[in-house]
């Protein structure tokens, strides 16, 4: 696991952005849409993602903000994956 340099607000270090996956989802509509993920604890993002996950603490109030501009829709909460999931990287 790699933790992102973070300042005492958790914000990230290295310029102020990290990099997200983006998971393309089909909503009730049958529509696709772009879910970013989030995890409650690290555990749980080693169980979906695996061992070699970059990470950074976000503050809930502050997820909406760090996503805007990267195309995401919703955010998936501690998600279990398919082995078979691709993620589309974006900046955000």
């Amino acid at each position: 696991m790699t933790e992102v340099p973070q300042g005492p607000d958790g914000s990230p270090l290295v310029d102020g952005t990290v990099d997200v996956i983006l998971v393309p989802m089909a909503d009730a509509g049958g529509e696709e849409r772009l879910v970013a993920l989030a995890f409650t604890s690290i555990p749980l993002l080693v169980e979906a993602m695996g061992e070699g996950q970059p990470w950074v603490i976000i503050p809930t109030e502050e997820v909406g903000e760090a996503l805007s501009g990267s195309g995401a829709t919703a955010v998936l909460i501690d998600p279990q994956l398919a082995d078979s999931a691709e993620g589309k990287h974006t900046g955000g």
